[in-house]
Order: C-alpha cells, then structure tokens, then sequence
C-alpha cells in the first residue's frame, strides 16, 4: 500500500512481442507487474488491453498512456509507476519465422569469399609479400622469395585474431562478453525497433487528424 492508502502497481513494459491475428493482448503480456496485492496483480495481468483486428495490419504499438488509463478505469484507486520503455511494439504473425537455411547458406558463401578478397586486396595494396621477404631478410641475411615459414604463421595469426575478436568457434564461447557482431546486431534491432514506432505513432497520429478533421466537416 502507498502513504496515502493507494495500491501501488510497478510495471515495466516489455520491448516486443509476438502475437496471431485476431488476437486479444493482456497487459500480462506486454508488461512484467509487480504489487503487494497478489489477487491485484493477477487480476490486472488479465486486464485486455487490445484486440487485433484485420484492418490494424502486422504491427501495432500500444503506448504507456493507454495502458494507465485502462488500469484506471479498471482499478480507479491505484497508483502505477511505470519504468523502461513508454511503448511496446506487437507484431502480429500466423506463425513464427523460422529459419531460412538457403539464405543462411547463401549469406555465408557471400561473407566467406568476400572477407577472403578484401583480405587478399589489402595484401596487394600494402605489397604484403614484398614485406615479408624484406622482414626475413632482415631476420635472417637472405632474400627469400618465398619465405613460408613466415608466411603460414602469419596466416594462421589472422585466422585466430578472427576467432578471438568474434570470440566464438562454432558453438563455444570463450567468456560471457559480448562480441563485436553480437552488438551491432542489438544495436541494428534497437533502431529498427526505434523507427518501427515512431512509424506507427506518425501513421496513427495522422489518423486520428484525418478522422477529427471529418468529423468537423461532418
């Protein structure tokens, strides 16, 4: 209970959903609740929030807003502190996405041979092999022109700088940090997210302005 004798609700909204068509979201599914009163939280984790109709497309965004005013008028006596994000995104799917292995497979031959030509580019801007004879004869005395018991180590250091810096080999990871790829991936999934709502905030606020203005007309 709060000081002023109010049930006190937290929620944090989650970032993204998924859910099929037709469907009715609960704020149980968009938020995690926590509350003294346990016949309260579960009560509000019922409480419908939107149903998904044809018209609304695949992507929906439900605002903070909307989610307390529904509380509200569902349980006029209680205070809600929200955290996090002020919106969720729902996306709306008959079934999951599951994996493309064709593309998988396509995408991997096309980083594959095209990181092996960028290296190789690099090598020959840089007159790589000039350098390596000149290092071992610098070493040694004696110009090689193929001096590969320099040449196979340094080929090998780069492929395990690789494995190092992605720190992965197949499955296993070498600590719990996260790689370099992992994070721009996230941070692709964030703005992609980010301009997915301002997308749909934009297209429901001129909505609502085409629907005021008909009514006017009206």
């Amino acid at each position: 209970m709060g000081v002023t004798g109010q049930s006190v609700i937290y929620l944090r909204l989650k970032k993204r959903i998924y859910i099929k068509p037709q469907h009715v979201v609960t704020l149980g599914q968009v938020a995690r609740l926590l509350t003294d009163d346990d016949g309260l939280q579960e009560r509000l984790s019922e409480l419908p929030l939107y149903e998904h109709r044809k018209q609304d497309g695949n992507r929906v965004v439900i605002d903070l807003l909307q989610i307390v005013k529904k509380i509200r008028y569902e349980v006029p006596n209680v205070a809600v502190e929200a955290y996090g994000d002020p919106q969720v995104l729902i996306m709306v799917a008959d079934k999951p996405v599951g994996p493309r292995y064709v593309m998988l497979v396509l995408a991997w031959l096309l980083l594959f041979f095209g990181a092996g030509l960028a290296i190789m580019n690099f090598h020959t801007d840089v007159s790589m092999r000039e350098v390596h004879i000149r290092i071992v004869e610098l070493i040694t005395g004696e110009r090689v022109e193929h001096p590969l018991w320099f040449q196979i180590p340094y080929s090998l250091g780069i492929g395990l700088g690789m494995i190092l810096f992605f720190n992965h080999i197949f499955r296993k990871r070498f600590n719990e940090e996260p790689n370099p790829l992992e994070v721009e991936l996230y941070m692709y999934q964030e703005n992609i997210n980010a301009y997915v709502i301002a997308d749909e905030i934009r297209k429901q606020a001129d909505y609502d302005q085409r629907r005021e203005g008909g009514a006017r007309d009206d």
